[in-house]
């Protein structure tokens, strides 16, 4: 199990350590808030931010408690682990019910769903192709790949290859697919903290894997003071928040094409592949940050939209009614669209103060 800091945090936006506890010098006193857990998992970074009164013994169980539920999904949605349950389902024998944990059916059932409702823009059948592109486990050259391969791989996906029972807790694969849960598992996992910490009586916490975030109640309880999360500036480089947003009881997910690529000839290729080409993205869409309860439902609805682009993306989040604020890359920097969701629910002021956009059609044009 990974070993975790707890921190004690500064005041302000900025997630600064003051102090460190160590050994059982601070008795059963309850230590300085916010408490922050932080490591590595999934393959990037988790914290877990508590402003509830804790002591250290309290501080121990909750780390105890939200590194199982961590560990579950892992075991249950990894392909990057020979254990797993997903592994295991991707190399049953096809046509064939595999039973598996509920939670993998879960999000199976999600994945399914956003398939069809985004019209094959999102498709966790894509595995082969991710791993083709070098983005998968199985590690291969970062090179583009070889067209009579592309195509052969690309023949293989489609969500429709995949069935998932919901009230047997089964699935089966009705052609040789390769299932990939990345786009929604992380999201999931954030889920799970978020509940774990419920159970047990939190009150005021934040969740962040990797970039997909939860927060309930304030950062300090006692003067009301949210939790604030930045939305981040789509570029290579040093990172920094084009947006500064205070988020209640809420959860916050962006997928974006500017952290992971490669790049051959001149040419970058992004890590978001389109299962309907088989060829990563090219268009003019950097980012989506989708606001929903559910960070699996954000995860995959805004892949799903970094898929489409900005005015089929936008479409499906005003058929969805899905608060959505999108960064599109323009001559100038970058032009801010936002689903009249989002303007509602961020306010009017914040997007008068920023000049966001706020598409009112399905064709709305971001450039307008």
């Amino acid at each position: 199990m990974r070993h975790i800091t707890f921190k004690a945090l500064a005041a302000g936006l900025g997630l600064m350590a003051l102090a460190l506890f160590s050994g059982c010098s601070q008795g059963e006193q309850t230590l300085d808030g916010p408490v922050s857990f932080d490591g590595g998992v999934f393959g990037s970074f988790y914290q877990v931010s508590v402003s509830d009164p804790l002591t250290k013994s309290e501080a121990e169980a909750l780390e105890k408690g939200f590194l199982a539920e961590l560990e579950s999904v892992d075991e249950a949605m990894s392909t990057y682990r020979d254990d797993s349950d997903l592994v295991a389902f991707n190399h049953a024998p096809m046509g064939e019910w595999q039973t598996l944990p509920a939670p993998l059916i879960k999000v199976m059932s999600i994945s399914q769903k956003i398939s069809r409702q985004s019209d094959g823009a999102f498709d966790v059948t894509i595995g082969g192709l991710v791993n083709l592109w070098s983005f998968g486990p199985e590690a291969k050259p970062k090179a583009v790949p070889d067209e009579d391969e592309l195509e052969e791989r690309l023949d293989q996906v489609g969500f429709d290859a995949l069935d998932v029972d919901a009230e047997k807790n089964r699935a089966r694969r009705t052609r040789d697919v390769f299932v990939d849960l990345s786009a929604v598992a992380k999201g999931y996992g954030t889920d799970r903290v978020a509940h774990y910490l419920d159970e047990q009586g939190i009150e005021n916490y934040l969740v962040n894997l990797g970039g997909d975030l939860i927060t309930h109640g304030y950062r300090d309880s006692a003067d009301q003071t949210p939790w604030h999360i930045g939305i981040e500036k789509p570029q290579d480089g040093k990172k920094s928040a084009q947006f500064v947003i205070p988020l209640g009881n809420m959860s916050v997910a962006t997928s974006g094409d500017y952290r992971n690529y490669f790049e051959q000839d001149g040419q970058r290729f992004s890590h978001t592949i389109d299962p309907r080409t088989g060829r990563p993205i090219t268009h003019s869409l950097a980012s989506v940050t989708v606001v929903h309860p559910s960070n699996a439902w954000a995860d995959a609805w805004a892949t799903a939209m970094t898929v489409l682009g900005d005015k089929d993306g936008m479409a499906l989040a005003l058929a969805q009614d899905l608060s959505v604020l999108m960064l599109i890359r323009d001559d100038d920097g970058w032009t801010s669209l936002a689903s009249p969701a989002f303007a509602d629910f961020i306010g009017a002021d914040f997007i008068t103060e920023h000049a966001v956009k706020v598409a009112d059609d399905p064709a709305a044009d971001p450039q307008g």
